[in-house]
């Protein structure tokens, strides 16, 4: 029997405003701007029909365009507010492909551009789940070791009442991680949003599902790259 043939399609969505790090889609990490390594973590999984970066801005686009494997998709205006939705920008991007390039996508992988260790198996993980007749999205998942609390006027409260004191002994929990969204685009065109109706669990290690937001975590993320790469 013949497997069925999806197209499968990464979007890298990256605009060129950032409050927490300037420029930073675009700044230096251990040689490199940020944005390539996923750039070429998409190549390098061998797992796409087409990689596209849907950007605001045009050195991004300069930078996205040296890699010949990669469509720029540049998004109006209104999608390049503070307010406008991540998935207004995928549907917008896939909408381009197919009117520029007659592809219409079954699958679409956004892949936010500040998670530089995100590796090609855990893209092929999330395809092969995708793939799978019972499940219309994945979201990266990282496991939960802390005893979790409110605080609301100084008062202390646990989220989840009677937790064991050793960790051991602890219900295994999982926090949503931006490392990787693998949807349907018939889900994702239905819901406007990356996580669908039957959403599959992809758990990856905390130091893939690293995502930089802020300064600190840029300085550490280089130590760590240059570190790895000694």
């Amino acid at each position: 029997m013949t497997k069925k043939k999806f197209i499968v399609v990464a979007i890298i969505p990256a605009r060129g405003g950032s409050k927490g790090v300037p420029r930073k889609n675009i700044k230096e990490l251990n040689g490199k701007p940020l944005i390539s390594y996923t750039i070429e973590s998409a190549i390098a999984s061998d797992m796409f029909d087409r990689i596209i970066v849907s950007t605001d801005d045009d050195e991004i686009a300069e930078i996205a365009a040296r890699y010949s494997e990669v469509l720029v998709c540049l998004r109006p205006a209104e999608l390049s507010t503070d307010t406008a939705t991540t998935e207004s920008a995928l549907i917008h991007a896939c909408d381009y492909l197919a009117s520029t390039e007659k592809i219409n996508a079954d699958f679409v992988l956004t892949l936010e551009p500040t998670s530089p260790f995100r590796t090609p198996a855990t893209i092929k993980k999330a395809v092969e789940l995708l793939s799978r007749d019972c499940f219309d999205s994945v979201v990266a998942v990282t496991d939960v070791t802390s005893v979790l609390a409110r605080v609301k006027e100084e008062r202390f409260s646990h989220v989840f009442p009677n937790q064991p004191r050793r960790r051991q002994e602890r219900e295994a929990l999982y926090e949503e991680s931006s490392t990787i969204y693998a949807t349907a685009l018939q889900a994702l065109r239905k819901n406007k949003l990356v996580i669908g109706e039957s959403p599959a669990a992809l758990v990856v290690a905390k130091n893939e599902a690293f995502d930089i937001n802020d300064e600190f975590d840029f300085q550490l993320a280089d130590l760590i790259m240059q570190f790895r790469d000694q």
